[in-house]
């Protein structure tokens, strides 16, 4: 048997559909044009919704910086901590990522979303489609009871779309944004029965090896499983 590279990471297998939008796993063909996006522009110079300040470096850094993180996020992959990174096209046009991250889910079942759009396709309501198809599939498929979210108070539209998902806010804490730069973000929590699951079903591929790979349906594997090769 030959296998095939989503065969070994389930994450590149996934396809989470929800009218016209699709959430799916990034080979190295989209991360490159997913970079590229990146590049063009996601916010205004003057902004920063971000926690890590990871745009503020020159087009053909942040393209490189970009591709390693990735690939990071792949390698250091396990039950105990994931990161779950999809592209998002729309109508057939990659236009950003949806993310997931965890540690020690097996337990917690909880996990942060965190997502991007290139500037060109921001206020079409995107944002809140892709949100709600990746929601939907961590409580529906992946067994999740709670999903978390953040905002910075000066991002509204971050904050608008996670309350159209159904977010509820959950305190407030002060960071350093910038070098020097105060900044407060908003905690947000998501619970299932909260969900606003927009009009069109969510269908998903790949759904069952990828619960194998996170430990859920893997009974001979504890909580605390590597999946380091020696």
């Amino acid at each position: 048997m030959t296998s095939t590279v989503a065969d070994l990471m389930p994450a590149l297998g996934l396809r989470v559909t929800a009218g016209p939008v699709e959430l799916r796993g990034l080979g190295d063909d989209d991360l490159a044009r997913l970079a590229d996006l990146a590049a063009e522009g996601i916010h205004p110079a003057d902004r920063m919704p971000f926690y890590h300040p990871w745009t503020d470096v020159e087009p053909e850094l942040l393209r490189r910086q970009f591709v390693q993180y990735h690939w990071r996020c792949r390698a250091d992959f396990s039950p105990t901590s994931w990161e779950l990174n999809l592209g998002v096209w729309h109508e057939g046009t990659l236009v950003g990522s949806q993310g997931f991250s965890t540690r020690d889910y097996l337990v917690t079942r909880t996990g942060e979303t965190g997502s991007w759009l290139g500037a060109a396709h921001q206020g079409q309501g995107i944002g809140t489609m892709m949100r709600r198809a990746m929601c939907a599939f961590v409580f529906d498929h992946l067994d999740a009871e709670e999903v978390t979210s953040g905002a910075f108070t000066d991002n509204p539209a971050s904050l608008a779309v996670s309350r159209k998902v159904g977010y509820r806010p959950d305190g407030q804490k002060r960071l350093r944004r910038r070098e020097g730069e105060l900044a407060v973000n908003q905690r947000l929590v998501l619970r299932p029965e909260a969900l606003v699951r927009g009009d069109s079903p969510v269908t998903v591929e790949g759904a069952a090896p990828f619960r194998r790979s996170i430990g859920l349906d893997s009974p001979g594997l504890p909580a605390t499983a590597s999946e380091e090769t020696p």
